[in-house]
């Protein structure tokens, strides 16, 4: 995209009050991007009339990891899959990193004159989105990654990461992030700790609870399944190769 689109649409997610704007094209000409002030972690009353109002091509999301799984949910229940999606991060973000998406200018960049690609959604039985990093704190019980034993026993930290290749997992005590390699653990093994990629992973604990992007679920629970959609979702990053 090389020319600003009038269905490109800024949602500016924030608690504050506080509304980001794109000041600068990068061909010097200021921003035509309409912005849209929405609360911190939108809901469909929030979102769903902005979404029929301007129809939009693309839609820019500044606001935290939380905000873009939120927006991305939207478009999901409302069968916009098909939208673009930019990404403005207000702070430190999973999502970026797993993404490989730039910060500050060099996003207000992409953003605007970026191209989408399709990437995998990654969804929960919670009726969510993964869209960076989730965590099981304190974890006791046994985790699958597709047909891969990832951990039987105890962990500090179950991590698992949503990214271009698919959904990764690591069952650790530092709580590093996953990095897509398999290590198993043995099917016959009383208790272990291991890492994995796939297309989803499953946990069943003792009630725990799960954060995903920042959010901490309202109740404990004692399974939890990421998977990926059979439909992908349209991010604007840079070009790979």
């Amino acid at each position: 995209m090389s020319t600003i689109d009038s269905t490109v649409v800024l949602l500016a997610c924030s608690d504050d009050g506080q509304v980001t704007r794109l000041p600068v094209h990068s061909s010097g000409r200021p921003s035509e991007v309409p912005v849209v002030a929405l609360p911190a972690r939108p809901d469909r009353t929030a979102i769903d009339p902005v979404l029929a109002q301007h129809e939009p091509r693309r839609v820019v999301v500044a606001g935290t990891d939380a905000d873009l799984a939120a927006v991305l949910v939207r478009l999901l229940r409302t069968d916009r899959l098909a939208v673009e999606v930019a990404y403005l991060p207000s702070g430190p973000s999973a999502a970026a990193t797993a993404w490989g998406l730039p910060s500050g200018a060099d996003a207000e960049r992409l953003a605007l004159t970026g191209t989408a690609s399709s990437v995998p959604l990654v969804r929960d039985d919670g009726g969510g989105v993964l869209v960076g990093r989730a965590e099981i704190r304190d974890i006791d019980g046994e985790c699958y990654c597709d047909n891969v034993l990832v951990l039987r026993g105890t962990a500090r930290r179950l991590v698992v990461v949503a990214g271009p290749d698919g959904i990764a997992v690591r069952a650790g005590w530092a709580g590093r992030t996953p990095d897509g390699r398999v290590r198993a653990v043995a099917p016959r093994a009383p208790r272990g700790r291991g890492s994995a990629l796939g297309r989803a992973v499953q946990v069943g604990c003792r009630p725990a609870t799960v954060v995903s992007d920042g959010v901490a679920h309202p109740r404990q629970v004692p399974r939890w399944t990421w998977y990926r959609h059979i439909e992908n979702w349209l991010l604007v990053r840079p070009s790979i190769g």
